[in-house]
């Protein structure tokens, strides 16, 4: 359904799975299983695997916080993107990597979920993508913030509601379990 004309295969996004980025994260042990699962999905049916990585004055380029977290491996030749704003499209290059490789449907995992994850799937939706939101394999932490307390689990949850099924004219956006992938 995408409305990207010629774009028919799709693409597992890996935002932001960073050692200084997830640190402390909701559910991160059973979120890091599931990604691993997508993953292990991708390759085997040949859909492409993109790590995205921020960096800013916490997430030094090369530093140990900037790091892919050591349960998961990029192998040699996935796309790499580098990003400075919570949005994946902005300022990159993953535009240009999704076009490449002919892609009109991104399936969604990383953290965090109310930022960056938030962030790339709206862009997405707005590019014209299709969008699949890998329910049990994202996640963030909770904050205190301007006199509130915001609880991981109810912004995961709240997250995975929105995207459980809407539609924007000529392309959906939907959330599932890992478990009910099939590429």
């Amino acid at each position: 359904m995408t409305t990207l004309p010629g774009r028919d295969k799709s693409a597992l996004l890996v935002i932001d799975v960073q050692n200084g980025v997830v640190e402390g994260a909701y559910n991160l042990p059973a979120v890091l299983s599931a990604i691993n699962v997508a993953i292990d999905k991708a390759r085997a049916a040949g859909v492409p695997v993109i790590w995205v990585q921020h960096a800013d004055e916490e997430l030094i380029v090369d530093s140990e916080s900037w790091q892919i977290v050591p349960e998961l491996k990029p192998l040699p030749g996935e796309n790499m993107v580098r990003k400075i704003y919570r949005s994946s499209f902005e300022a990159t290059n993953l535009d240009s990597i999704l076009e490449e490789l002919q892609v009109g449907h991104l399936y969604v995992t990383g953290a965090q979920t109310d930022n960056c994850v938030r962030h790339t799937t709206h862009a997405a939706q707005e590019r014209g993508y299709d969008v699949t939101v890998l329910a049990d394999a994202h996640t963030t932490t909770g904050y205190e913030w301007n006199g509130h307390t915001v609880d991981a689990k109810a912004v995961v949850d709240q997250f995975n509601d929105n995207f459980y099924g809407s539609e924007l004219p000529g392309r959906f956006t939907r959330a599932l379990l890992t478990s009910e992938l099939n590429f």
